[in-house]
């Protein structure tokens, strides 16, 4: 699969990329296994687009793929679920999270955020969805884990030839947090964006699904969620920022 991945990418950086990253993480866990080193546990919340699905679905999250690119000392607990936004996670599985003796946790929600006024997981950008992720980072602080603010990741859409923008306003929240919290933060918003805009709407075909057949709409458009391809691609650039940030 990883071998039909790279076939599919037309940007030269993003061979480099993914070349670097999986080079990097052997030689990191070959030299673990000749230290001392502590393992590093880090866990994660979001929604579908970071999430775990069965071996047999077609679809997958970033998070889940995330291990391919990190070296061994490495665990990841994925405690993201589909549906869910800074709203409506639930406090049973944050309990969950906050008990994982995590030493990091990576913190990525907007898609379900940014719903129609009115829906139940609905948040504004520039109120309740910056205090949700204020509780995260102060819960999470309070527990002894790190927390590191991940900003949404973009959507596969794109008009007249160009990506539409329209988490932006939850990406934007998300920085404005992470200044007043003093958070690291991941601009995986601005990373999908530049990749999807270098590849095209043709050569990120692979990404996502594209159509997915529900009974009550068979059909219907899905540029959100990954296919293994997409959510590959998106784990490298994960991974490769938290490599710059000194988390391993």
């Amino acid at each position: 699969m990883m071998t039909s991945l790279l076939h599919r990418m037309t940007g030269s950086w993003f061979l480099l990329l993914m070349g670097s990253l999986l080079c990097g993480a052997l030689h990191v866990g070959c030299a673990k296994s000749l230290s001392t080193n502590a393992p590093i546990k880090i866990a994660l919340i979001g929604d579908s687009t970071v999430c775990e699905y069965p071996a047999e679905a077609t679809l997958r999250g970033w998070g889940q793929m995330l291990p391919k690119f990190l070296p061994a000392n490495v665990e990841i607990f994925n405690a993201a679920r589909g549906g869910l936004s800074t709203k409506t996670y639930p406090e049973w599985l944050w309990a969950r999270v906050l008990k994982s003796n995590a030493d990091y946790l990576l913190i990525q929600f907007g898609h379900n955020d940014s719903h129609a006024k009115g829906r139940p997981e609905s948040t504004d950008a520039a109120t309740d969805y910056r205090d949700n992720l204020i509780r995260f980072i102060r819960e999470a602080r309070a527990a002894g884990i790190e927390p590191i603010l991940v900003t949404p990741v973009r959507r596969r859409l794109f008009k007249d030839g160009a990506l539409t923008s329209e988490l932006s306003p939850y990406r934007d929240g998300m920085y404005a947090v992470a200044e007043a919290e003093a958070v690291k933060l991941i601009d995986l918003h601005e990373l999908s964006g530049q990749l999807y805009t270098d590849l095209g709407e043709a050569g990120s075909e692979t990404f996502t699904p594209n159509f997915v057949d529900h009974a009550d709409r068979p059909g219907s458009m899905d540029r959100t969620h990954f296919t293994e391809s997409g959510a590959t691609a998106m784990a490298a650039l994960v991974a490769k920022e938290l490599k710059a940030l000194d988390v391993m």
